[in-house]
């Protein structure tokens, strides 16, 4: 089966499987520490998980605590290296400047995302930082992969904040 992410890019079945772990992942930020529910996991090229991680910024008091940099965190002590070489980050939420750049820094080889982020995003949406050809690492961007799921769990875990009003766009 092969779906079409917002972006028509392919995706195939394992993207949307991975995509759901970061899902489960998402849900436990929510669930477990009350954060906003963004979840990441870091794949290596052979499907291994190498890390995994959660929204944690506010438990933590560590603003750098976003998924993406606690789930690469973890895959650096894992491998024993900070670059990350031929890994894939699926993430439920387009990464910010900060996780975008981290991911740049640690030769990410390719990042999925689910929901856009129209206001911080820096996938594509708002800035475009993992393919500018300024730097010396670009990273391939997927996005959209159920996004539309992704940005329910963000539009409704604002709203519950927030009470009944208008939602809020989703951030980290």
């Amino acid at each position: 089966m092969v779906q079409e992410t917002t972006n028509a890019q392919p995706v195939d079945d394992t993207d949307v499987r991975w995509m759901r772990h970061a899902m489960a992942l998402a849900e436990r930020a929510q669930r477990e520490d009350d954060e906003i529910p963004v979840g990441a996991v870091l794949v290596s090229a052979d499907g291994q998980v190498l890390g995994e991680g959660w929204n944690r910024n506010i438990t933590l008091r560590d603003p750098t605590a976003h998924a993406e940099i606690v789930a690469m965190r973890e895959a650096g002590l894992r491998v024993g290296n900070h670059r990350l070489l031929g890994s894939t980050l699926y993430v439920t939420l387009e990464p910010c400047a900060m996780c975008a750049m981290a991911m740049v820094h640690a030769r990410v080889a390719r990042v999925v995302y689910g929901a856009s982020d129209p206001k911080t995003g820096a996938a594509g949406s708002v800035f475009d930082l993992l393919a500018d050809p300024r730097h010396n690492h670009r990273v391939q961007v997927t996005g959209g992969v159920l996004g539309e799921e992704s940005g329910a769990k963000l539009t409704a875990y604002f709203r519950s904040k927030r009470g009944k009003g208008a939602p809020a766009a989703p951030q980290e």
